[in-house]
């Protein structure tokens, strides 16, 4: 698993498989952002931008799924007209927040109907590993395919393969701002093809005293292949980016005119 004072274990902006109406945010949701700063997502949204536009040059609306608190479409939004969903409520009501007029629907990954297509599809920051089993990650890759445009580009961001899993390993991040103040410790664990990783928040506020919070986060391990297989069952011709965005890679599918 990659190692560094600055990127976290757990960078997944979506609700787990279960599909809760709560969402495996609910404790964190509001801290989410402080907590994932070290991020350039505006650096991020323009290399997405660019790989859909090296693929299919007239694209010109984008579909993020799992969107999280809005991020990434925030600056999306000025290469593409743009919509998202996620399944996760509490992050739903940020992206609302942050992107008025934008189309946010709360909504599975793996089998949702828009009514309506798209030039660009993303699933970013490693959500896809919330589908958890593989017949649920070849159905949200599906979902996801028969959401383009003919030419339409689909774009994954993986979670971590299962030869790169460690088993074992404690993280920890901290957020030190004026208004808010934010120790993380995970541990995390694997059990077969599935990550299981358990985060301790420690929350300090003005006036609030010190809140702990836990929350328990499941993520399936894909290969490559299994990957990689998925897009061409969706019909898409597909690459594969080792490195992507922050080190784990990118698949990047394009659906046949």
């Amino acid at each position: 698993m990659p190692r560094s004072v600055s990127r976290p274990t757990l960078p997944i902006p979506t609700k787990g498989a279960a599909g809760t109406v709560d969402g495996v945010f609910d404790r964190s949701a509001r801290v989410y952002d402080a907590v994932y700063s070290f991020k350039d997502y505006a650096v991020e949204a323009a290399r997405i931008a660019e790989e859909v536009r090296r693929r299919n040059p007239r694209a010109r609306s984008l579909l993020d799924v799992a969107c999280g608190t809005g991020k990434h479409l925030e600056h999306l939004g000025a290469h593409f007209d743009v919509a998202g969903i996620d399944l996760d409520r509490d992050l739903l009501e940020i992206a609302r927040a942050r992107l008025p007029g934008v189309r946010l629907e709360q909504a599975d990954m793996t089998s949702f109907d828009l009514d309506r297509s798209f030039d660009a599809v993303t699933c970013l920051f490693s959500a896809i590993g919330y589908a958890l089993t593989l017949d649920r990650m070849r159905a949200a890759v599906s979902t996801m395919a028969r959401h383009l445009e003919p030419g339409g580009v689909l774009i994954v961001e993986p979670w971590l393969a299962p030869e790169a899993f460690e088993d074992g390993h404690i993280g920890t991040l901290i957020v030190d701002q004026p208004e808010l103040k934010v120790a993380r410790f995970n541990t995390a664990r694997r059990h077969g093809n599935v990550s299981e990783l358990s985060f301790h928040y420690l929350i300090a506020e003005p006036g609030s005293g010190i809140e702990h919070a836990t929350e328990e986060h499941r993520l399936g391990l894909f290969t490559s292949d299994e990957q990689r297989r998925a897009f061409e069952d969706a019909g898409l011709s597909v690459e594969h980016d080792p490195e992507g965005l922050i080190g784990r890679g990118l698949f990047v599918g394009t659906k046949k005119d």
